[in-house]
């Protein structure tokens, strides 16, 4: 039988001093001198004591916990956001409790529920499915920040996310650059952030005079819904595909070499996020490119502010995103019908 876990009643024997001065010891209180301080930690550490931080929490009424809901954990793109907002709560003392719904508003629901048993501090929404009302709910409840959303606005719920017309633009000028004029846009289906991609491709497209080429053909942000998209997108001779998404694109490129014909030379493809996979040489795609990390820093930072200040404003932070050329994008080829 092993033997059992050390207390706080056994620190402080071995300390020598009381459970009250072994408590503010190990919460970091400047109540207790440097010398104290010392002997408490050097007896924990020879015990091997962990102290409770369920009971810890009870105790102080504050568990250093943030929640972290994140729609789909297979999206790299939100794991790169989740990298940046660890980095960031780690800094300042803070852990993560991570949770998905699965794409499923009532499931995104009960999961925060239950976070907020375990006494959450705040709660970070890398994108959702929740309704206006239920968002509001949240935001009452608990400091709220969303992460790449910026279309349902709540009272002192603070967003961070990209400007993802602008970001399509970018998209569009770099194909006219080099020619391109059937510019197809193979959209991420029916969610904010595509249709904000989609706005900015159309918008690009008439700057240029090309109102009469646009042509937008629905999609999806995995890999199977591009290589639909692309498949179906072919049928209208394009010679460019702008991609809602880096994953899409990889479809797309796909539908596009089974098809018999070559990328760049017959038809060009970018994509939109900046994921790392995007930059593997056996990938090489042109990209729009989020600051995928500084969107995760800049959300946890807002949380931790409005933990500090609960009734301030809600802020609204949009980044910018740059254009990454790679080798998925060339001149119309002579190939090009």
């Amino acid at each position: 039988m092993s033997a059992s876990r050390p207390t706080i009643l056994d620190v402080a024997a071995r300390a020598g001093v009381s459970k009250s001065l072994v408590s503010l010891a190990l919460s970091g209180s400047p109540k207790v001198s440097e010398k104290s301080r010392k002997r408490i930690l050097r007896a924990s550490n020879e015990l091997g004591y962990r102290p409770n931080a369920a009971a810890r929490s009870l105790a102080i009424q504050k568990s250093r916990t943030l929640g972290v809901l994140v729609l789909d954990l297979h999206n790299p793109v939100f794991a790169e956001i989740l990298d940046g907002v660890q980095t960031e709560v780690r800094q300042h003392g803070f852990t993560t409790m991570l949770i998905s719904g699965g794409d499923d508003p009532a499931l995104e629901r009960a999961e925060i529920d239950t976070l907020q048993q375990f006494q959450i501090e705040g709660l970070i929404l890398i994108s959702h499915r929740l309704a206006p009302a239920v968002l509001r709910e949240i935001a009452e409840e608990v400091p709220t920040v969303t992460v790449t959303r910026d279309d349902i606005h709540v009272p002192r719920m603070d967003m961070v996310c990209n400007d993802d017309v602008a970001g399509a633009r970018l998209a569009v000028d770099h194909l006219v650059s080099l020619g391109h004029r059937r510019i197809v846009c193979l959209s991420g289906g029916d969610n904010p952030v595509s249709h904000s991609r989609a706005q900015g491709y159309s918008e690009a497209m008439a700057d240029h005079g090309l109102s009469d080429c646009a042509q937008i053909v629905s999609g999806g942000l995995s890999d199977t819904a591009g290589y639909s998209a692309g498949t179906r997108a072919l049928e209208l001779s394009p010679t460019a595909f702008f991609v809602a998404n880096d994953i899409g694109a990889m479809g797309a490129i796909a539908a596009v070499e089974e098809a018999g014909l070559d990328v760049p030379g017959d038809v060009s493809v970018i994509g939109y996020d900046g994921i790392r996979l995007a930059g593997l040489r056996s990938v090489n795609l042109t990209t729009v490119a989020q600051p995928l990390g500084e969107l995760g820093r800049l959300a946890a930072q807002r949380l931790l502010e409005r933990l500090e200040d609960p009734t301030r404003d809600a802020q609204h932070d949009q980044v910018a995103s740059k254009l990454i050329v790679r080798g998925t994008t060339g001149p119309v080829g002579s190939t090009t019908p």
